[in-house]
């Protein structure tokens, strides 16, 4: 664990020293996910059809990166489980739009619900000045993670 002496400017120092607990806790969260009955995938794929109702397979591959195929079989699935549904797209007829039925969304509350009450529980036994650090550092971690984007 890095010491307060932490030199910022090594970046490989600063991965090394990130990786493991962001995967912890990344494994951690996909884990209360499973609690509910959905993987994080799913978990994925419901939040985005939320945000974007009437997004077909491509769409959702694209946001995801993975190959349209196993997109579909993710819908698939999705759909024989009773939690998203497909229409006819409003303006092309040769394709279908998603959108979350309302046990969909009753399922993705229920997993977002268990992700925050079990996040929320752990940082109530940091400090104040240990949850400000970690506040502070949404912004640069979003900022990591849309890099790629």
């Amino acid at each position: 664990m890095p010491s307060g002496n932490f030199e910022v400017d090594d970046v490989s120092a600063l991965a090394q020293a990130l990786r493991p607990p962001l995967l912890r806790v990344s494994r951690k969260l996909r884990q209360e996910s499973q609690k509910v009955g959905l993987s994080i995938q799913d978990a994925l794929i419901l939040g985005y059809l939320r945000k974007h109702p009437g997004a077909g397979v491509s769409e959702l591959a694209d946001f995801e990166q993975t190959s349209r195929p196993t997109m579909s079989s993710h819908a698939k699935r999705l759909e024989a489980a009773g939690w998203i549904a497909r229409s006819d797209h409003a303006t092309d007829g040769r394709r279908q739009g998603l959108t979350v039925t309302p046990a969909g969304i009753r399922k993705h509350e229920d997993i977002q619900r268990q992700r925050n009450d079990w996040l929320a529980a752990r940082l109530v036994c940091l400090t104040p000045a240990e949850r400000d650090a970690l506040m502070a550092a949404v912004a640069p971690l979003l900022k990591l993670i849309s890099v790629d984007a």
